[in-house]
């Protein structure tokens, strides 16, 4: 079965085509990183200009390179939500003209649920039930994978996101956009113990994230030493402040698995590609004899691959939107 995947949630345009959800016979990615860096961020109607201009190409690349057709693809897969809503429906207009044109299914996506499908692609030994970390710009949920299509939301965060702290301490260290990699890089050469900022792990059991308060701590610290006049080592800022980012996700992710007596862990998202968290994940489960699993950095960052292989795992399971498809920008799991 071929699954044409389209992934236009943020600024990244991009189709796939998908053999039975897990082959991956084209990934195309135009990422419009470049063109966001000089604001400091995504601007929001400017990324829904890029990806109209975009997408046709796109779609048709992403078929010649996988070497078929539009009439060898089966169904068509389209990210819903949760996303920038202009973005959304650049794409979503695209998958429902192709699925009403091709007279084939049309699959919603959830694009949380894909960052997750993001490991079948990587592992094809990989199967529920685990337990899942994902971990991006805007999001950051811990899940139960009970079934390729069966997700417990366990926890989530209840202010700023893994990433989205990563890249407000980074533009407050000068660091261009997006600040997630020069962190991860700055912090291999500094001292993670040099700076005691906050682990913020709330109420007892709680499997929930919160940022907010560690980014503050963070600001006050740079605050303070500038009023100080004191010198500011920014490689020890950045181990210090990732390394309590690292504990705190490494602590919940590991006590959920043993809760539910999981021996996989599969963690996700744009922030899976940094370093630090690889190398802590995989430490922990060497200890607590827990097989990792995580995509490769491609697949971490937002892509159509993941995209279809959420949508063939949906379709199997009999689910199907039709062309009333709606946008849903902060869809949740």
């Amino acid at each position: 079965m071929l699954t044409l995947a389209i992934e236009t949630s943020c600024d990244e345009t991009s189709c796939a085509v998908l053999k039975d959800g897990r082959e991956v016979l084209s990934n195309i990615i135009s990422s419009q990183i470049e063109i966001h860096k000089e604001y400091g961020g995504v601007v929001p109607e400017i990324a829904s200009r890029k990806h109209i201009e975009s997408i046709n190409p796109i779609v048709q690349e992403s078929l010649d390179k996988a070497g078929v057709t539009f009439q060898d693809i089966d169904i068509v897969g389209v990210t819903q939500g949760p996303g920038l809503v202009g973005a959304l429906l650049i794409g979503i207009s695209t998958g429902k003209a192709l699925a009403y044109a091709l007279d084939i299914p049309l699959i919603g996506v959830n694009h949380i649920e894909g960052h997750i499908c993001a490991n079948y692609i990587e592992h094809k030994d990989l199967k529920p039930p685990f337990t899942c970390l994902i971990v991006s710009g805007g999001h950051s949920y811990l899940v139960q994978v009970n079934d390729y299509t069966e997700y417990e939301l366990v926890g989530r965060t209840i202010d700023d996101a893994a990433g989205e702290a990563f890249d407000k301490v980074a533009r407050s260290l000068g660091l261009p956009y997006p600040g997630g990699p020069h962190i991860d890089r700055l912090a291999k050469e500094g001292n993670k113990d040099a700076i005691d900022f906050p682990r913020i792990m709330l109420e007892k059991g709680s499997y929930n994230f919160s940022f907010s308060g560690l980014k503050t701590a963070v600001l006050n610290y740079l605050n303070q030493m500038n009023q100080k006049d004191e010198e500011i080592i920014i490689e020890d800022v950045a181990a210090s402040f990732q390394q309590a980012i690292l504990d705190v996700l490494v602590e919940k992710t590991f006590r959920l698995a043993k809760e539910r007596g999981s021996d996989k862990i599969a963690f996700a998202g744009g922030v899976a590609s940094n370093e630090g968290l690889r190398q802590a994940m995989k430490k922990r489960g060497q200890e607590e004899g827990i097989k990792i699993y995580h995509p490769s950095r491609v697949l971490c960052t937002d892509n159509a691959a993941m995209i279809g292989s959420s949508a063939y795992y949906n379709y199997k399971s009999g689910q199907k939107s039709d062309l009333g498809l709606k946008v849903k920008p902060n869809l949740g799991l």
